[in-house]
């Protein structure tokens, strides 16, 4: 089964609820025609007019007057035409759920989905879609309390540098693939058709009608390795591609993506949608080029924007971090968050709340050995070992990804502190959890900080990856083993160099790691929080209607016990890369000995 782009319904994309407060709600889509976008709820009904871009047409209305913990039934109108949910939908109706400060909070998480066809020949390849079989689970018992508050999508929600057959013959037809960058997006037209067809998909799309969503980028959104050094940004900007690219990537983005991450009181303060709502003309706003002129500017100075935000969500909170955009990669710097973007998380980490969450597309707490080669391999970037191993250190950085929070040492520690403070109470009451969500690394695993002097909140890393873009196998053996087998010896380097900062507390993989497509869920519960891992399979091969399978819950609670629950068939999974890793383990033991 294809994507599947109807050219000719009145909404190209979406309906999407994207904001879902205790009374306000918006809801994005993008419009076959120019003109203005109605949400009706009973009686009640919302409108606003559409924008444009590259002849793209577009509508961000806001839903207001709701009350608490209601789920609302609703439809939308373009330009006075029902438009959705389609007529010959097979699923149930599309609705607003309403946030209740009172009611535990439940994420969805997860990050790197491709956007390929759901037949035998690309599960094969890519695995089951795990955001598709969790619509359909969801589209069979639709209004079960269990379904989560929002998903949020940790990053590569789109590959711009490694396209399908469907996007390569887009390109054909519009520009050739003999021009560069050959088989690679090129600007905000090819862009606005990979995101539709990233979430054209009937399933999906449904889904993201009635779940409010939350998303943040990272590098495969713009391109591999994006922002990894100074080095790499000065090789793209020698190319004759990369700023139509980047302009491309960032304006699209903040169309398809970021605006609809912001809460109300957050987008009448945002620069691009103040001029879009001051437009008081009859013919549509066309924003090309003003957006265009934004994108320029914040390639040139990450400071003159911020893309991380939060969500108020009751008893929780939740701050999503920019990990990429935000870089400072002028010499002598070399920040995970520019000095901009580092104060206002300064101003958002704050306790007060039962449980905080950190969304950061990168992991923060990486498995010990990668943790370990990364704080290497940036000291010998930086010249603590000389010329030579500066340059061998740059091509490991792109060659292997060494640019997690461990590469950006400043950075880390500087935010460590901050959360060691929240979780010791100096910011206001400790909450029970402090937990970061990630993605990135193709695998899936839960980690907590241990030996953090005077914590009152337990500190845990839970990472989502992929959605579905499995790694190959040699490479989850490698992973696993420099995670694990390698972390004894890179740490005894550590302590022989002054050139490594060592963290004053340690962290450990707990669970995990797991290969699987998949999507997690974090709920929160009476004494802690519930974890889950899910990943979709065919049953009775019925392409069609993928079902869930459990690969790991864990249930944390706040006075330190925690327990593991694997379905059956997973056990032996955990174990494929095991051998390997463990006789490397086993050999370090004995030469300890």
């Amino acid at each position: 089964m294809t994507n599947d782009l109807r050219t000719n319904e009145p909404i190209q994309l979406g309906p999407m609820v994207r904001y879902a407060g205790e009374r306000e709600a918006t809801l994005w889509a993008q419009t076959r025609d120019a003109g203005e976008l109605t949400v009706r709820i009973g009686e009640k009904s919302w409108s606003a007019p559409t924008f444009a871009a590259h002849g793209h047409h577009y509508a961000l209305v806001l839903l207001d007057g709701l009350e608490p913990g209601q789920v609302y039934e609703y439809t939308v109108e373009v330009n006075g035409e029902h438009a959705w949910p389609q007529p010959d939908s097979p699923f149930p109706a599309p609705v607003v759920k309403m946030l209740k400060a009172d009611r535990p909070t439940k994420i969805a998480f997860g990050s790197c989905r491709t956007s390929v066809p759901h037949d035998a020949k690309h599960n094969r390849t890519n695995g089951i879609d795990s955001l598709r079989a969790y619509a359909h689970e969801m589209a069979r018992h639709p209004r079960d309390e269990r379904w989560p508050d929002l998903v949020v999508l940790l990053g590569d929600q789109v590959y711009a540098d490694i396209t399908s057959e469907a996007m390569q013959e887009f390109i054909e037809e519009k520009r050739g693939l003999d021009s560069e960058p050959g088989e690679e997006l090129k600007d905000y037209v090819e862009y606005a058709h990979l995101y539709r067809l990233a979430y054209s998909e009937p399933a999906v799309r449904w889904m993201l009608s009635t779940m409010p969503s939350a998303m943040i980028f990272d590098d495969h959104d713009v391109r591999d390795d994006w922002n990894t050094s100074l080095a790499w940004h000065e090789e793209m900007n020698r190319t004759s591609w990369w700023h139509g690219r980047i302009v491309g990537a960032l304006t699209s983005y903040w169309v398809y993506q970021h605006c609809g991450n912001l809460s109300p009181e957050a987008l009448a303060e945002d620069e691009v949608w103040q001029k879009i709502t001051a437009h008081t003309g009859s013919d549509e706003l066309d924003i090309t080029d003003m957006i265009e002129a934004f994108a320029e500017k914040v390639d040139r100075d990450a400071q003159s924007y911020r893309f991380s935000y939060t969500r108020d969500l009751g008893e929780s909170k939740l701050i999503v971090l920019d990990s990429r955009a935000a870089r400072d990669l002028r010499p002598g710097h070399r920040a995970m968050l520019d000095a901009e973007e580092l104060d206002w998380l300064d101003g958002e980490l704050r306790g007060d709340v039962e449980h905080l969450f950190i969304g950061t597309s990168l992991p923060f707490f990486m498995p010990e050995g990668i943790h370990m080669l990364e704080a290497l391999d940036e000291a010998a970037c930086d010249g603590a070992w000389g010329k030579t191993m500066a340059s061998l250190g740059e091509r490991m950085r792109q060659t292997i990804d060494l640019e997690h929070w461990a590469a950006f040492s400043d950075t880390f520690f500087k935010v460590s502190d901050m959360v060691l403070a929240v979780a010791r109470g100096e910011r206001g009451e400790a909450p029970r959890t402090v937990t970061f969500l990630s993605g990135d690394i193709h695998n899936s695993f839960l980690s907590e900080v241990q030996d953090a002097e005077g914590t009152k909140s337990r500190i845990f890393q839970a990472v989502c990856s992929p959605i579905r873009n499995p790694l190959p196998r040699h490479v989850r053996a490698g992973q696993s083993i420099i995670g694990r087998g390698l972390a004894w010896p890179l740490r005894e380097v550590v302590k022989r160099t002054h050139a490594v900062r060592t963290p004053h507390f340690t962290w450990r993989t707990t669970h995990g790691p797991w290969f699987d497509n998949n999507l997690a869920t974090v709920e929160v519960i009476e004494n802690g929080l519930e974890f889950r891992w899910e990943a979709g399979e065919i049953v009775d091969g019925d392409l069609e209607h993928p079902r869930l399978r459990l690969v790991s819950e864990i249930r944390v609670d706040s006075d330190g016990d925690s327990n593991r629950m694997d379905s059956k068939g997973d056990r032996g999974r955990l174990r494929t890369w095991q051998p390997l890793g463990m006789r490397i383990v086993e050999q370090v033991k004995k030469l300890r000995r």
